[in-house]
């Protein structure tokens, strides 16, 4: 198992927490979060050189799970070695950040350009103002202050093995 997923499955502490709200996602679901997010990776203006392809891990899920059903709308505890979103926003330009004074940090996590790994969850918070609660871990983190997402460049030009639909992957083909 990769390094900094070795102990992302007990990474959060334990909490007195009901999983009864917790929805766990289907494999369809699964894979259509991880679509969605290659789309969006795939698709970011200045195009990517080193964007890595997005893959599901059962680990950063169940973290995920983990704090979702903790109703809490903060931020997990920094312990995971994963970068984590709760919302997303776009408002985002290459090289300059946000450009109106909006909050972008959710968005660079999605198109953090060496994660590779995500896992979601959602939990039904009845006695939250907001009833859903979405979490979502990216592993390895990234989301640094003052850095760029990615690369700029071709697609792919930085990958450091092969390229799949303009992602770096493992392989040439759906792997």
């Amino acid at each position: 198992m990769l390094k900094y997923l070795e102990a992302i499955h007990t990474s959060l502490p334990e909490l007195p927490i009901n999983m009864a709200g917790v929805t766990r996602t289907t494999s369809t679901e699964q894979t259509e979060i991880v679509n969605k997010h290659n789309t969006l990776r795939r698709g970011v203006q200045a195009t990517a050189s080193n964007m890595m392809k997005m893959s599901w891990n059962k680990e950063a899920a169940t973290n995920s799970e983990k704090w979702a059903a903790t109703c809490s709308m903060k931020h997990s505890p920094a312990t995971s070695g994963c970068g984590e979103n709760l919302y997303m926003a776009t408002n985002f330009l290459y090289g300059v950040g946000s450009i109106n004074g909006g909050v972008v940090g959710h968005y660079t996590q999605v198109v953090w350009a060496t994660s590779k790994n995500t896992g979601c969850a959602m939990a039904y918070c009845s006695n939250s103002t907001y009833k859903y609660f979405y979490v979502c871990h990216y592993c390895p983190q990234g989301n640094y202050n003052f850095t760029n997402p990615y690369n700029s460049g071709t697609s792919c030009s930085d990958c450091p093995s092969a390229c799949y639909n303009k992602l770096c992957s493992k392989c040439k083909n759906i792997c």
